[in-house]
């Protein structure tokens, strides 16, 4: 059975207006297989060549200061394409960082991701429960996800809450042990069947013996079915 490859992942920006002066200060990305972490994650901060608001810097813990050595969005591009390959990328409220990721790409004259390739934990949240709070935080809380780790938001720590919570959505630890439920049967039925090598002996004694078959004989005779044909 083949695995299925999917990345969760989350960005940080210095406001919300991807088309305008805002960009994007980190990427974090945890990989998928079969809806568990691998270990394998990318994670990278971003000079985004312009100041950082105090409101920003109180709500990711970045800075101007420490941004200001970090390598361009150009330069890690081919790191984050080579990392996620064809794989679909899972975000929470999707349109927010497919829209910095593909204004990024286009600024660095690279192809955009096109918006079948993103799937939207937000989304999903919203069927699953209409009516209800579905932010990241919220979801977290649903599913009883600890939020200890987090002490600001962090690209990488909110993509890997991200995948825990893509997890609960899809069913759970359940659904991905089902993904496997074929091969273990198949190796239980495989273990149940077969004969024993070497017979257990008997443990009727001679007499215990004899009598039983004197008993046979008075209340079955000739009408025993392993006697027919042997006349």
């Amino acid at each position: 059975m083949s695995s299925v490859r999917e990345i969760a992942f989350d960005t940080e920006t210095t406001g919300f207006d991807a088309r305008g002066d805002d960009r994007i200060t980190e990427i974090g990305c945890v990989e998928l297989i079969d809806f568990l972490p691998s270990g394998k994650t990318w994670h990278v901060h971003v000079n985004p060549q312009r100041e950082i608001s105090a409101r920003v810097t109180e709500i990711t813990g970045l800075t101007t200061a420490f941004l200001k050595d970090k390598p361009l969005f150009k330069d890690v591009a081919d790191g984050f394409r080579q990392f996620v390959g064809d794989s679909p990328l899972i975000a929470h409220n999707a349109d927010f960082d497919r829209g910095f990721i593909n204004a990024e790409m286009e600024r660095a004259e690279l192809d955009p991701y096109p918006r079948k390739r993103f799937i939207d934990t937000l989304v999903l949240a919203r069927h699953k429960f209409p009516g209800a709070s579905n932010t990241l935080d919220a979801l977290c809380k649903r599913f009883d996800i600890s939020l200890a780790s987090r002490v600001t938001h962090g690209a990488l720590i909110d993509a890997e809450l991200l995948a825990k919570v893509y997890l609960e959505l899809k069913g759970g630890r359940v659904r991905s042990l089902d993904l496997h439920s074929e091969q273990v049967q198949i190796k239980t039925t495989e273990s149940a069947v077969g004969s024993r090598p070497t017979p257990l002996p008997s443990f009727l004694t001679d007499i215990e013996q004899a009598a039983h078959e004197n008993f046979i004989d008075s209340a079955l005779g000739e009408k025993a079915i392993w006697k027919r044909g042997q006349n």
